[in-house]
């Protein structure tokens, strides 16, 4: 008879994907961010254009950027960290449309550069078929406000 050890769940710690552990700190904190269009198939409907406050926290698991500017508020999802390249997206659904972010940003000091590529899907109100994608790519660069910096200063 073979006999099999017990073996608790807990015993095992399961990973995959991108752990907020992995996010270095100084992604966290206040933001201004400036952004300028760099690609469109609609410029008529993006700004070309901003300057924006981003507040990044972290709450156990969750990442939610803010901007008081605009009252704005999402989670974030992580699609990928590596050192200090990461990669985040975000939908905000409103009425018929969502719109998607994508972004990507490099930290350096008190800094980042990167991209936010961005679609507007709008979707019918009688059977919620997608009508239209829009879609914009950003240059962004962030200077860091407060928080702490990524030099551990």
């Amino acid at each position: 008879m073979l006999v099999m050890p017990l073996v608790c769940a807990e015993d095992f710690t399961l990973s995959a994907g991108v752990s907020v552990n992995d996010v270095p700190k100084a992604f966290f904190g206040s933001w201004r961010v400036t952004a300028k269009i760099e690609d469109s198939n609609s410029y008529g409907t993006f700004k070309p254009s901003s300057c924006d406050m981003w507040n990044l926290t972290r709450v156990g698991d969750k990442i939610s950027l803010t901007n008081p500017f605009s009252g704005a508020s999402a989670d974030i999802s992580l699609k990928s960290v590596e050192g200090n390249l990461i990669v985040f997206s975000k939908k905000a659904p409103y009425d018929n449309k969502v719109l998607t972010d994508v972004v990507t940003i490099r930290l350096s000091g008190n800094e980042f550069t990167g991209i936010n590529d961005l679609t507007l899907e709008s979707f019918s109100l009688i059977d919620n078929h997608l009508m239209k994608s829009e879609h914009a790519k950003y240059m962004i660069k962030g200077e860091k406000i407060s928080g702490e910096n990524i030099l551990g200063k």
